[in-house]
């Protein structure tokens, strides 16, 4: 049992657990409006649970799935897997019983999220393979956080709103514009493997680029969502902190200076998302 709750404590370790609050405040966020306040405890908690397994699969699969990559890029050598602390068949296993836990918690919240739930997974066990196709994979993972609010708004309403699909089209690029920054730490090892990237393929002041013109297009959703659901200045405030904050970010790191990636890219994300839903759900909660 000790060996069995070391493994369990180093695998979460691993997959940066507590990084769910990226995509999870934006879930709840379309929660509020899907409910017009507070959803009740129970969907709440379910919706916590699902994103929570559903990102802990994503995260121990990817990890599985690139060992190999990861043993071979002296940034990564040292994580779990290829350090050989863990074994795949533990994280194997970890992935089998997170997927199970989602689904169970899918099935508890309606029909419709049961029904959708082996897409979603689909989604986001397919970011691993795709830096091995395509040099847009920071897009596929900007989908698999993005279709958190949609299928948040699912779990409140068992249906589809497309006016909740501009959130998770926000999200979209706001997670593909951090993660072409984040990939820049990786640019000459990219080159080197042969594996794709936005910066690998553009070189990293056209990636810089790239990842602003995302994150402006980002912002430009949220205020078209403001306006889709008849929010108010409190919720445009809460627009412009996450301009502010991801203006911050990019003065942080520059092409020619990276050592302040994991600050801007752990910490500032983090609290992006937590602003962003803190003032719109005090603007739905006003009214």
């Amino acid at each position: 049992m000790a060996s069995l709750w070391k493994s369990t404590v180093v695998t979460l370790e691993m997959i940066k657990w507590e990084h769910s609050v990226f995509a999870l405040p934006f879930a709840l966020t379309a929660a509020v409006l899907a409910a017009g306040g507070w959803p009740t405890m129970r969907v709440l908690g379910l919706i916590v649970v699902c994103m929570v397994a559903a990102r802990s699969a994503a995260m121990a699969f990817n990890r599985l799935v690139d060992a190999r990559l990861d043993a071979a890029n002296p940034r990564t050598s040292m994580r779990a897997l290829p350090a050989g602390v863990l074994s795949s068949g533990f994280v194997g296993g970890f992935v089998v019983v997170s997927v199970l836990l989602f689904l169970v918690g899918a099935a508890m919240l309606n029909r419709l999220t049961l029904e959708l739930a082996p897409i979603a997974l689909a989604v986001v066990l397919a970011y691993s393979y795709m830096k091995r196709l395509t040099r847009w994979s920071h897009l596929v993972l900007g989908l698999a956080l993005g279709i958190a609010p949609s299928a948040a708004w699912i779990a409140v309403r068992g249906s589809l709103d497309a006016r909740i699909v501009v959130l998770t089209a926000a999200v979209l690029l706001w997670v593909g514009g951090f993660d072409v920054l984040y990939a820049c730490q990786d640019f000459e090892h990219d080159r080197k493997v042969g594996l794709n990237s936005v910066p690998q393929a553009f070189g990293l002041v056209a990636a810089f680029w790239i990842a602003r013109c995302m994150h402006v297009g980002m912002l430009l959703l949220l205020c078209w969502l403001i306006v889709l659901f008849g929010l108010g200045k409190v919720a445009m405030l809460g627009v412009g902190l996450v301009g502010i904050l991801l203006l911050y970010e990019h003065s942080m790191i520059s092409p020619y200076d990276l050592r302040r990636m994991n600050a801007a890219f752990f910490t500032l994300n983090g609290v992006i998302s937590v602003v962003f839903f803190g003032f719109v759900a005090a603007d739905v909660l006003m009214r």
